[in-house]
């Protein structure tokens, strides 16, 4: 394929054992955009829970250097960090310094987190009061982390709603859901049927955050049914690449902020 037909780039970090932040990028991605991605490891991998870290340790950690080296070798359009859970517990301050560490090790590639893409893709949107939908396996020190961060962005939370899977997984720990599978078993149907069930009248769009947390295909369906803006955590992604790109392309499936 010639270099010329491909109009933007876009790295990711991702979680060693997340396959969802490629299927949906890749199956979102418009013509002449690419996705390339290295992985670090879990923080869950040894099967502690995740309540956060400093953007410098994150940036020190060795798989993660040297993706964003590599990834800077490549010379794309831009890199994310697909773990929005790391800016939620760290704040606005962990997004400003892991970027600017990380564009240092990038060779000048800019960087952003996917916590800071959500936050451009609500404003674009005019969401100022989500109803914020959480992954099965984030556990309540999260769900804090995850509205105190919106606050502190300017958002008004309407509520905080988790998905939930089926009776099979109850017996599992809900912040080991994931990486003992649970990824696999979100389907979109099911993601909007929990979401409308539980939407409150005053909240002015719906927030889906967590990169693994499949739901690209509810997108439509929900913005459809409830008659407001859906922003997810992938999408966002993509939107910002896109934004920062300077590509105008319809995006089937993206919802408002792709196609307005």
């Amino acid at each position: 394929m010639n270099r010329d037909t491909w109009v933007a780039q876009l790295g990711i970090l991702v979680i060693h054992n997340d396959p969802v932040v490629e299927a949906e990028l890749w199956a979102m991605a418009p013509p002449g955009v690419t996705v390339h991605t290295a992985r670090f490891e879990s923080p869950t991998s040894t099967g502690a829970e995740y309540t956060g870290e400093s953007w410098r340790r994150m940036v020190d950690a060795p798989d993660v250097r040297r993706g964003l080296v590599q990834l800077g070798q490549m010379d794309l359009s831009a890199i994310c960090l697909c773990f929005g859970s790391a800016s939620f517990f760290g704040g606005l301050e962990f997004d400003e310094g892991f970027v600017a560490a990380a564009v240092g090790l990038t060779g000048g590639t800019p960087v952003y987190t996917a916590a800071q893409a959500i936050r451009s893709a609500l404003a674009a949107t005019g969401v100022g009061r989500p109803l914020v939908v959480l992954p099965p396996w984030f556990t309540r020190p999260t769900f804090t982390a995850t509205e105190d961060y919106l606050t502190s962005a300017g958002f008004d939370v309407a509520g905080l709603t988790q998905f939930q899977l089926d009776s099979r997984w109850a017996d599992v720990q809900r912040h080991q859901l994931f990486d003992r599978g649970g990824r696999w078993e979100v389907h979109p149907d099911e993601v909007c049927r929990q979401v409308a069930a539980g939407f409150p009248a005053d909240a002015d769009g719906i927030l889906i955050p967590g990169s693994g947390f499949r739901s690209w295909e509810a997108i439509e369906q929900l913005e459809r049914r409830l008659g407001v803006p859906v922003v997810t955590s992938n999408q966002a992604c993509l939107w910002h690449l896109l934004d920062l790109a300077g590509v105008e392309a319809t995006v089937r499936g993206g919802g408002r902020l792709l196609n307005t």
